[in-house]
């Protein structure tokens, strides 16, 4: 029996996270061998997935593209289709779209104390296979692919229209003429609304309870001001960035300080929209929970207000009580007519893809395990995940945490180490644990028995904060609350390396 391919490190997915984190180590360490293993069959992640109409970031582009190859559009939120050309072309110009396997679902991966490596069992076109590596680099992120959220409505096989999870749009769903519910309020719905207005009848979106939506630029002004003024990339990229960056941590700082002011602001934003209008948006706009409870959902232009003015778009706020063969019947007694309706009900939670994890084959359950430093898992070796921030752009987090594992490869180089374990103080059991995120949507209070935790104090805690991780990631200690082990060490007990 022929021994497995063995890699440096393999880095799993080839969205957003996994293009990012190839790039930046085949730019560090072109010495190492690098696996980039992708379960579908063209690279992109999220922004290859979803294709519903209008799809598009809720990020700015300044901070949501890579810090080492700069977004040149003055676009404030991208649309989908330019989001994963931007990393195909990443990974050309890095050179690390030719390290990509395709159709390759990582089952399981097991660190070996004895072997001082993971062996990763993979299915694949060709049935399972395995593959060994040092470092295994999860940038799956942290929703299933497979199928979207879906509640259980009472009568939905008595409809007689379709019904679609935009998490799998048909091709051939055509909306002209019809008239269209959406369920549900999110990032998604908001987006979606505006989009199939162009050639429904009618968009209604349904909803239980209102969400904080805010009005954004369809274009940066500063960065078109300075595209214009011909201003050299390598200048303008950083000040659009950190401006954007202030701006986010500024609008997230104030909004956890001052609630009450901050709810008044995004209140006044939504009624300028509304002025003169019969339109009820305190009812529809006005949520329970503060601002950032819940993530704040970004329209930009006010598309989703315009096409609610122009009579286009309709909002209402009630619970269903079922379907129905025409539409939706709602607990108030109102019945909505659909000929389509879209379930833009949110996503399902699944840490590492749905691959299980384990050292020298005793199970890591990930909610017994503490997050260190946003990235790694208590008492887990030579692992890594990017889990990026939920108040700001992904790609900021992911960006840092590419670059701090080129820092620890270089260190593990320097010193002969073979392996990093985190390891929690002595002092852990005493500690007031919470769950990584802590958001309030629905998709995570759903889920968060799945997730790690976070204890007290740097480096357990997230601060979910991008200056603040910039100077603990780029510039901070390697050897903080982590072990190394030699060649000689490695070899740790199953007991002592789980336990930790």
């Amino acid at each position: 029996m022929t021994n497995p391919e063995h890699f440096d490190v393999v880095i799993v997915g080839a969205g957003l996270s996994g293009i990012g984190a190839a790039s930046t180590l085949r730019r560090d360490h072109p010495d190492k061998s690098l696996l980039i293993l992708e379960r579908r069959e063209r690279m992109g992640g999220t922004w290859d997935l979803f294709r519903y109409p209008g799809v598009r970031s809720d990020s700015d582009m300044y901070t949501l593209g890579y810090r080492f190859r700069p977004w040149t559009d003055t676009k404030s939120l991208a649309d989908g289709p330019s989001i994963r050309q931007y990393i195909v072309d990443t990974a050309r110009e890095y050179g690390v779209d030719q390290l990509i396997r395709y159709e390759q679902q990582l089952l399981s991966a097991d660190w070996s104390s004895g072997d001082q490596q993971w062996t990763l069992r993979l299915r694949t076109p060709d049935g399972e296979q395995t593959v060994t590596c040092g470092l295994l680099y999860m940038c799956t992120g942290y929703y299933n692919y497979d199928e979207g959220y879906t509640p259980q409505f009472a009568g939905r096989d008595d409809f007689g229209g379709r019904i679609v999870h935009p998490q799998h749009w048909p091709e051939d769903l055509d909306v002209s003429g019809k008239k269209v519910v959406v369920i549900g309020s999110g990032a998604t719905a908001v987006t979606l609304v505006p989009q199939l207005t162009k050639d429904a009848e009618l968009v209604t979106m349904l909803q239980r309870s209102p969400t904080y939506v805010a009005a954004v630029p369809s274009v940066d002004s500063i960065g078109d001001r300075l595209q214009r003024r011909n201003v050299p990339t390598r200048i303008a990229y950083p000040i659009l960035r950190w401006k954007n960056v202030a701006r986010g941590v500024g609008i997230y700082e104030f909004s956890r300080r001052q609630p009450q002011r901050m709810r008044a602001l995004l209140d006044q934003g939504v009624a300028r929209f509304f002025k003169n209008s019969e339109f009820d948006y305190r009812t529809h706009f006005r949520p329970s929970y503060d601002p950032w409870d819940q993530r704040l959902c970004a329209v930009p232009g006010g598309d989703l207000f315009k096409a609610i003015k122009r009579g286009k778009a309709d909002v209402v706020t009630d619970h269903i009580d079922r379907f129905d063969e025409t539409g939706i019947v709602l607990k108030s007694g109102k019945h909505l007519p659909a000929d389509v309706i879209v379930t833009a009900t949110g996503l399902n939670l699944q840490l590492l893809g749905g691959a299980g994890l384990s050292v020298d084959g005793k199970e890591v359950e990930a909610p017994m395990h503490y997050v260190y430093k946003g990235m790694a898992l208590s008492g887990v070796p030579n692992f890594v995940m990017t889990i990026g921030y939920t108040n700001a752009s992904w790609t900021l987090k992911a960006d840092l945490v590419a670059e701090y594992v080129s820092r620890l490869l270089r260190h593990l180089d320097k010193h002969g180490y073979a392996a990093f374990v985190p390891q929690v103080p002595a002092d852990a059991a005493g500690w007031k644990s919470e769950p990584l995120i802590d958001l309030q949507s629905g998709y995570v209070t759903r889920s968060v028995h799945l997730l790690p935790l976070q204890g007290e104090g740097w480096p357990w805690k997230l601060r979910q904060n991008y200056p603040y991780d910039l100077m603990k990631l780029r510039h901070g200690s390697l050897t903080d609350g982590v072990r190394f082990l030699t060649r000689s060490t490695a070899k740790t007990s199953e007991r002592e390396l789980v336990s930790a």
